[in-house]
């Protein structure tokens, strides 16, 4: 079958399917795109020439920014948990580079996304052409080699032949749950339009079984053995839990064995919000109820979590606690000396439990707090109501992700979508957009500050183009206040926080710069509602939920809103400093450093 490069790959893209417990899906559901001179002629004719979305063909679909596409690619496949996702493809230069932050963000978060730029020609026959990187020390680099850091896989595609072997090792990493993340496959422009011979088993339909590794028998009795000797243990519940399906063992694991749940970002959700073993957030941004225990706690039994430092409390949080860590990755699984169970949560989970054990303490839920006025966390909470059972938030970066996780009360898995591995400004809009393309009967609500919206709100656009409604409420807080707030907190006196004029000073303390953001995202075809209180928003979400298209809920609630903090996290301070605020911000980090412990 002579076919070009691009739609060679096109093909087998579209005969991609994983499978998990019987159920089979395409493992690649479109592609995002944004073209220039280094894919227009290959994968942009390939594209169009199969009809991008007809027959068997792959839908395409335009981005406005290529880090956003691959945000947007991350929360499709959250929410269909990694069993799908979305290819991405640039052209050289910047819309390659532009992929990189979110080339991190897709595996830091183990989650798969597929990318395709454009690179240099292979024969260099013309180099050096529009964008290149010219590097003396060898033609063999170009600007995507900055993708192979933040990739699970990378592979340059030099010549057709090497083109299948590449795609089979790439959709092993897709679908490996261990090993997943962002996979890149760079591609000359040159060869994308080269044609060749292909074999037609190369197009085949082709099933990858997303794999549940069960206990090693004796791995499993090391863990019974640790919790017959734990009287106060703890679950750490993370992602994995969700994405592997096993909150309903989680359930049932906590209920009979009497152990209490607390929850990552990724795992938050995992049980519902009510559910009597769930005693809340855990870490920095934790609830009161679940650090208390965790510094009581003789063993910590991580589930699916790789332990970042806002879990740990920067390793000060759990005391003298062993670990015992379920995790299908080895890497995770071997975190601060545990005693490892590598096993998909769902299979361990079913099978943990020693005959007879129970936990022997008692502990309680967080409560509901009392709010007033029209704090950032008042325009949360009337939010939460508005999501309802059925909804699903989105957030990632500033205040709002710490006051979503020690707050929000999650009706389940999938509900709570909050991107905390990276905390990337800017990804909810776009990611909001993914999760709806996975998700289309479920009503997504975008949270998004002033910060992250000034930095990637093109989406917009996207989501009104393609039909698809997103519910974003965008909270103006006139500039950073989470990092206003940390600035504060270790004697950097807010600088370039604000969003302010320059003023008499000559620092960046005038006044309130004059920008209409709800304005902004009507320029971009979105519908707008302003709201001043707790009544006129509950008013605005209604409508919202309501409306047909994309709706912006524009808000300024009352500065200083956060709710605060109940364990520590190590931001380094100034060990010398003029101002008196530094100086007693360091005391404090070092009576803080003090709790820290190395788990050996």
């Amino acid at each position: 079958m002579r076919l070009t490069v691009a739609q060679a790959l096109l093909r087998f893209l579209a005969n991609q399917w994983s499978e998990r417990d019987g159920v089979e899906r395409r493992l690649i559901a479109g592609v995002f795109g944004i073209f220039g001179h280094g894919n227009v002629a290959g994968i942009g004719q390939a594209l169009a020439e199969r009809g991008a979305g007809t027959g068997d063909a792959l839908p395409y679909y335009l981005a406005r920014n290529e880090q956003a596409m691959v945000h947007t690619a991350v929360g499709y496949a959250r929410t269909l948990d990694r069993l799908s996702t979305f290819a991405c493809t640039t052209s050289i230069g910047p819309g390659a580079t532009n992929m990189v932050t979110g080339a991190a963000l897709a595996t830091i978060n183990r989650i798969p996304v597929l990318l395709l730029p454009g690179d240099v020609f292979a024969t260099r026959v013309a180099n050096p052409v529009l964008q290149e990187l010219e590097d003396p020390r060898s033609f063999d680099v170009s600007v995507n080699d900055a993708l192979r850091p933040v990739s699970r896989f990378f592979d340059r595609i030099n010549r057709p032949e090497q083109l299948p072997s590449a795609l089979l090792a790439a959709m092993r990493v897709l679908t490996d749950p261990a090993e997943t993340g962002a996979v890149t496959l760079a591609l000359p422009q040159d060869v994308q339009a080269e044609a060749w011979d292909w074999p037609e088993e190369l197009f085949a339909r082709r099933v990858w079984h997303v794999a549940r590794p069960v206990p090693e028998p004796a791995a499993l009795e090391r863990a019974r053995t640790l919790l017959r000797s734990s009287s106060r243990p703890l679950i750490v519940a993370g992602g994995g839990v969700i994405y592997s399906g096993a909150c309903a063992e989680l359930a049932e694991f906590a209920e009979e064995y009497g152990v209490p749940v607390a929850e990552t970002q990724a795992g938050k959700g995992s049980l519902r919000h009510d559910h009597p073993c769930n005693v809340g957030a855990i870490g920095h941004t934790g609830t009161a109820a679940a650090n208390a225990l965790a510094r009581e706690a003789d063993l910590v039994i991580g589930i699916g979590t790789r332990y970042s430092d806002f879990t740990t409390a920067s390793r000060t949080l759990f005391g003298q606690a062993r670990f015992l860590n379920v995790n299908v990755a080895a890497f995770d699984a071997a975190k601060h000396a545990g005693t490892m169970l590598v096993a998909d949560a769902r299979e361990a989970l079913r099978v943990l439990g020693p005959d007879g054990w129970r936990a022997a303490w008692t502990f309680a839920r967080p409560e509901r707090a009392v709010l007033e006025g029209f704090t950032q966390a008042v325009v949360l909470d009337a939010v939460n109501d508005a999501v309802g059972e059925d909804g699903v938030v989105v957030n990632a970066a500033g205040s709002m992700p710490g006051d979503l996780h020690r707050a929000w009360r999650a009706a389940g898995p999938h509900s709570y979508h909050v991107e905390y591995g990276y905390s990337c400004m800017g990804y909810e809009i776009a990611g909001g957009l993914g999760v709806k393309l996975a998700a289309p009967e479920r009503e997504v609500f975008v949270l998004v500050g002033d910060g992250s919206y000034l930095m990637m709100a093109q989406e917009i656009a996207t989501a009104v183009q393609e039909g698809v409604k997103l519910i974003v409420v965008l909270v103006d807080n006139h500039g950073f206040a989470s990092i206003g707030g940390l600035s504060e907190a270790v004697g950097a006196r807010r600088l370039g926080t604000a969003y302010r004029a320059r003023g008499a000073s000559g620092g960046l303390d005038g006044e309130l710069l004059p920008v209409d953001l709800a304005a902004n995202a009507a320029s971009l075809g979105a519908d707008v509602l302003r709201a001043g209180d707790r009544a006129e928003l509950v008013s605005a979400l209604v409508k919202a939920r309501e409306a047909t298209r994309t709706t912006v809920v524009y808000v300024r609630p009352e500065p200083g809103s956060g709710v605060g903090a109940s364990a520590w996290w190590d931001v380094p301070v100034a060990e010398v400093a003029e101002n008196p605020e530094a100086r007693e911000a360091r005391v404090r980090y070092e009576e803080a450093k003090r709790e820290q412990r190395i788990y050996l």
